[in-house]
């Protein structure tokens, strides 16, 4: 056996593990795709769909969650430069063994692990979150072994103008300042041309 097979392998085994201890009966499949996908603003929507809270029978003290399925993990996208700047740390219990790892090294070793650690820090501390966490399956890639249930595909709400960093923000303002002004631009000179046809026309 390879050193793909074997690894596709682990992965199936660690997708469908636990699954025997979450009630799925009445629950939705939902998928992300997290392609292109800000990592904050992702993680809020699946930790919102994790806990119920998109239905209207929410309650704090059950777990109404849905199954939430993740893919193409290692192309989640983070803004500004967290990817240098943020850091993950974790003690071994030894004196003087803080450990910590960069998210671009983090991505570049386990991605789902970037979204897993971003949904559960999003989700209250309570006898809950281990079985939230467990209706939480992720994949690095785009495919998964869930292909037999019920899946609906999971729309994440467009970006807003507001929500973005001043820069890109201004800048984003000025290209369709600047769309607009050529679009205007066209029609004047639609306009100067068939005024040009008119009088040509009356003049003959």
């Amino acid at each position: 056996m390879t050193a793909t097979a074997q690894s596709f392998n682990g992965n199936l085994k660690k997708a469908l593990a636990g699954l025997r201890r979450i009630n799925l009966e009445g629950l939705r499949w939902r998928v992300f795709d997290a392609k292109g996908q800000v990592l904050g603003r992702l993680a809020s929507q699946i930790s919102t769909v994790i806990q119920g809270k998109d239905k209207p029978t929410y309650a704090p003290n059950r777990d109404d969650g849905d199954m939430c399925i993740v893919l193409n993990a290692k192309d989640v996208c983070v803004t500004g430069r967290k990817l240098t700047d943020k850091f993950y740390r974790w003690h071994t219990g030894y004196i003087g063994h803080l450990k910590e790892r960069s998210l671009k090294d983090q991505m570049a070793k386990d991605p789902t692990e970037v979204i897993r650690k971003a949904v559960l820090r999003m989700l209250p501390r309570n006898k809950l979150r281990d079985d939230r966490d467990r209706k939480l399956r992720i994949f690095a890639g785009n495919e998964h072994p869930f292909g037999d249930r019920p899946i609906e595909l999971a729309v994440m709400p467009p970006r807003q103008v507001r929500e973005m960093r001043p820069r890109v923000r201004r800048a984003m303002i000025r290209a369709q300042k600047k769309t607009e002004q050529q679009q205007e631009g066209t029609t004047d000179t639609r306009k100067g041309r068939k005024k040009e046809e008119v009088k040509a026309e009356l003049s003959a």
